[in-house]
């Protein structure tokens, strides 16, 4: 009863178990990175370029897991695969709705065909491992997961920022940027690939069908808030930290809401929150 009164108790019991702590280290990394990417996918206007690979992470875990390898390898050696890919079928590395759209379809057929053969061929053996990746599976990471998902997102939130400055000047103005000697379409495969890579570890965290929310809807927030393109990507990164906090938190405290969809519901909040803000409230 005291726990349950007392906000610093029930936080200190909440931190008592070992799944609850891993799933905030690794969330805090992957959110970290998911705001700083999902600027710039917001920015380049590629939000459905995430859309598309939130199916091929669907795709590439469960080929994977039908040819018995770790999902994790088949998560990332797909996005970032078809990210990249997309990139070099688009002009100056960015890849329009046509190729988008072509490759949703197939990439979505395939996973499809692997998930049926996956379920017929396991149905004894790891039956929920395709509801994990659809829906992630957050408080399911191990010290090893949680471990690789801090190494990952700190390796694209390096990279991303070494790469913000011509990836900021590619994105307001590819032409004058490529006259004044940007090299657009490699800054563009690089962004690609780091979307990828994000797409792929937040999987791990909200699944493949929410990940969108959790890239596009910070990005989205912080936009609404500043002008700042480096205020804005430490705040769509904060947001979305906040949201994966206050996510966990929540189910915690209500067991019945699975952690993806509280962290989702959060986020969407702070949007619609945002949406009814002043335009003369940015800074």
């Amino acid at each position: 009863m005291t726990a349950a009164l007392d906000p610093i108790a029930g936080l200190h019991h909440m931190l008592g178990y070992p799944f609850i702590r891993h799933g905030l280290v690794a969330g805090t990394a992957i959110a970290v990175a998911a705001g700083l990417v999902g600027y710039f996918l917001v920015l380049r206007s590629q939000v459905f370029t995430a859309d598309a690979l939130s199916h091929v992470a669907f795709t590439g875990a469960l080929v994977a897991l039908t040819l018995g390898v770790d999902a994790r390898l088949g998560l990332f050696v797909a996005t970032i695969g078809v990210a990249v890919l997309l990139g070099l079928l688009g002009p100056r590395g960015r890849a329009d709705d046509v190729v988008i759209g072509s490759t949703f379809a197939w990439v979505l057929g395939i996973g499809v065909l692997a998930l049926s053969i996956f379920t017929t061929g396991h149905s004894t053996g790891n039956g929920a491992a395709g509801v994990n990746v659809l829906f992630g599976s957050i408080y399911g990471l191990d010290v090893a997961a949680a471990r690789t998902a801090v190494l990952i997102a700190a390796g694209v939130v390096v990279i991303a920022l070494v790469l913000a400055r011509p990836l900021l000047f590619a994105s307001i103005d590819e032409s004058v940027a490529a006259a004044r000697g940007v090299p657009v379409r490699l800054v563009g495969y690089v962004f690609l690939g780091l979307v990828g890579a994000t797409a792929a570890e937040t999987t791990q965290a909200v699944g493949a069908l929410l990940l969108l929310g959790l890239l596009a809807a910070p990005a989205g927030i912080a936009m609404r808030l500043t002008t700042r393109p480096y205020r804005a990507m430490g705040l769509a990164s904060a947001i979305a930290v906040g949201s994966v906090w206050g996510g966990l938190v929540f189910s915690y405290a209500v067991p019945r809401v699975p952690p993806s969809f509280a962290i989702l519901a959060l986020v969407t909040c702070g949007y619609l929150a945002a949406l009814v803000m002043p335009t003369r409230a940015r800074t």
